[in-house]
């Protein structure tokens, strides 16, 4: 383990790989995404801004 507060082979962020450096596992790493992993990955990132923006309204709401 290195010292990165990695818990049971992924980094304290959540990914395999992430800033601090780390590359937990080993093996191959896909580098590049077909269209379609991209599509849902930018559609789950949308519903997560959108979300954020329905919380945000909410607190100014209850200002």
């Amino acid at each position: 383990m290195c010292d990165c507060g990695c818990e049971d082979e992924k980094c304290s962020c959540g990914e395999e790989t992430c800033e601090c450096g780390c590359h937990h596992g080993g093996g191959f790493h896909r580098r590049y995404q077909t269209k379609a992993e991209r599509k849902a990955e930018l559609e789950s990132y949308l519903a997560e801004l959108k979300a954020e923006v329905q919380a945000v309204e909410e607190l100014l709401a209850d200002l």
